[in-house]
């Protein structure tokens, strides 16, 4: 049998990426380069900014003239200290604060440090943080399913509910929730990472559709297979949660247990600041013409095809109700 931690992602994804090639060519949407767009006196908080997506953001936006709140878990650490001499040397406007998504405290305490530094109001929220643990489903436990989701979905929840009284009252504001090209395809063996982001997904569109009338916009990031940090730092809930599993399950699935904990690098070679760039240029678009979704990766989006019948689908079911209006903004 195939050992699926031998498997990366891109190679999946690009095999998906053929089948929906007629679709893609027509319309794939790539990065949107970022020459010329000025942030400046836009307040942005992320999560997850110890690495990959949410530090490169980080830097990104702040050199761009925002002012930037880069959040991560676990402070102090050497990311954090790393980041602050950066922003010290660049004389970038980049605060540093501690936000562990899955606690409320921490959720309410960041958030409100960060209103008070920006005047009471934030510009941006980037939902970025996420983790992933692998296996089955059937291995999954109870620990592994509420750690994830915990983490993908109801951190991003917790962080929208922060900040969304500020913006309604300032009837502005833009959410963007970093979900995956596997929030809307299914590859077996990523345990509940799918689960969380197709979660993710839905839970942003019904939100979009929500707040829309407050002014403020969200924009869902689906990016394929990138070389960050996601690929190594699953291995060790992926050990934890194999160490727990009893012979019946490791024996029932090797395909998918055996490389548990032991993922190498992964994404191929696309360059993770294509996200950053794309998000970028998204804020510097005018509030209510700005995408509902946008998958991003050099070769295969095929969640683009799933995107627009989903699109249809909404408008069809929804375009002629009295909520017509609101949907059809949002996905036009």
């Amino acid at each position: 049998m195939t050992d699926i931690s031998k498997l990366n992602r891109r190679s999946l994804m690009m095999g998906a990426g053929v089948a929906a090639a007629a679709y893609m060519t027509g319309c794939a949407q790539s990065s949107e380069a970022t020459d010329g767009v000025d942030l400046s006196g836009t307040s942005i908080l992320i999560t997850g900014c110890s690495s990959g997506f949410g530090r490169l953001g980080a830097e990104h936006y702040a050199r761009l003239g925002a002012k930037v709140f880069a959040t991560m878990r676990n402070l102090p650490r050497p990311e954090a200290v790393e980041l602050r001499q950066l922003a010290k040397k660049e004389k970038l406007d980049i605060t540093v604060l501690e936000i562990d998504i899955t606690k409320d405290d921490q959720v309410q305490a960041g958030v409100a440090k960060a209103l008070k530094a920006a005047g009471g109001k934030l510009d941006v929220l980037i939902n970025n943080a996420g983790m992933s643990i692998a296996g089955p489903i059937e291995a999954q436990d109870m620990e592994a399913t509420q750690l994830i989701f915990d983490t993908n979905l109801y951190g991003a929840q917790r962080m929208a509910k922060a900040v969304l009284p500020s913006m309604r009252a300032a009837k502005s504001g833009y959410i963007f929730n970093v979900t995956s090209q596997l929030g809307r395809v299914i590859i077996p063996g990523f345990g509940q990472y799918s689960p969380t982001k197709f979660a993710l997904e839905a839970m942003s569109e019904q939100m979009a559709y929500e707040i829309a009338p407050h002014g403020i916009d969200v924009t869902i990031i689906q990016p394929g297979g990138y070389p960050t940090k996601i690929w190594s730092n699953q291995n060790a809930p992926s050990a934890a949660l194999k160490a727990r599993l009893t012979d019946d399950i490791l024996n029932a699935y090797p395909q998918f247990t055996q490389g548990m904990g032991k993922r190498e690098a992964g994404g191929g070679e696309a360059d993770p600041m294509d996200i950053p760039r794309a998000i970028a240029a998204a804020i510097a678009r005018p509030q209510g013409t700005r995408p509902l979704r946008i998958a991003l990766h050099p070769v295969a989006k095929p969640q683009e095809a799933i995107n627009k019948v989903s699109a249809q689908m909404q408008l069809a079911v929804l375009g002629g109700s009295p909520m017509g209006d609101i949907v059809k903004g949002v996905l036009d």
